[in-house]
This record gives structure tokens, sequence and C-alpha cells, in this order.
């Protein structure tokens, strides 16, 4: 008679450990999402050949998207207060970048070293940037890419309510 209460008692258990997994799993795409809403990014045209991206924000208030750099995929947070794109080491080691002079920069978490490379190409949705300055940052908490003003000087951009309208320049127009 123990012997059948333990095994009732282990499938109970067993029972709620496979339904919190698969609730963990179902929402881990929705929480994701909400992190996350431009993993797919809309691309649109902006006229005389031009083309460009809208981001929705998350509900933290960031404009977080998916893109690659130089053909690695990387998650990106749009940062106007970031001097140049700031790469983490990890997204750095698989997209080639090579280390250059250590330099010091100051982010959200204080004062950090740095290393300065550069990319060859950055790719938000339509909108391929070649050519940019950046930094190897060691430490950034979980964060693939700030994509900060050396990217984005380059471009047309202004915010909407919850979206960032981001646009190339017309052909000729200051870079």
């Amino acid at each position: 008679m123990a012997s059948i209460h333990r095994t009732g008692t282990a499938m109970y258990v067993s029972a709620i450990a496979g339904f919190i997994a698969l609730m963990a799993w179902l929402f881990s795409g929705e929480l994701d999402e909400r992190r996350n809403p431009n993993q797919e990014v809309t691309s649109i045209a902006a006229g005389e050949g031009r083309v460009g991206v809208v981001l929705a924000r998350n509900p933290a208030g960031h404009y977080v998207a998916s893109g690659r750099i130089n053909g690695v995929a990387a998650e990106f947070i749009v940062d106007t207060g970031a001097t140049d794109v700031a790469v983490s080491t990890a997204v750095a080691r698989a997209a080639g970048l090579e280390r250059g002079a250590a330099v010091s920069v100051v982010t959200a978490n204080g004062q950090a070293t740095a290393y300065v490379t550069r990319i060859d190409s950055i790719t938000l949705g339509a909108i391929v940037e070649r050519d940019l300055r950046a930094t190897i940052v060691p430490d950034m908490n979980g964060i693939d890419v700030l994509l900060g003003m050396s990217f984005l000087r380059r471009l047309d951009f202004q915010q909407r309510g919850d979206e960032l309208l981001i646009e190339q320049r017309r052909p000729g127009a200051s870079r």
C-alpha cells in the first residue's frame, strides 16, 4: 500500500513539474516578444530608392531589434547616448571583429575598458551600413549590441508615439 502511495505522489509531483515546464516554455516566447518586439524588423520604402525600418518600443521604453553584424545574428538596443556601436565580446568573436587599442569608456555601469574595432557591415531590416567605427565592451550584462551614433548618424530617425522610424538619407546627403 505504501508503494502505491509513493507512486501516486511521484506521479502527482511529476505532473505538476511537467505543467510548470510547459507553461514556462509557452510563455518564454511571449516574454521574448515583449522584450524584443522587433524580432522581424519591419522594412519600408522611404522614397527616392531609399529604405527604412519601423521599430516598436518595448514595455520598458527601449527600441530592441534583431539584426546582423558582419552577417552574424545579434540583438540590438538603439542607444542615441552611445557615441559608437558597442559590441559584446561574444558577438565580436562570432563576427570576427579584431580588438584594437584599449580605450576607457563610460557605461551605464560606470567606467570600463573597451577595444576599438571596425565593423564591415551592420544590417537592420533593409538598412545596411558599411565600415563603421565600434568598440568591443567585455562586460555588457547580457546585451549583444548597443546601436550607437556611429551607425545612427548616417541615417535619419524620428520617434512617433511608440515607434521609431529610421531611414537612409537621400543620395548625396551629408554623412
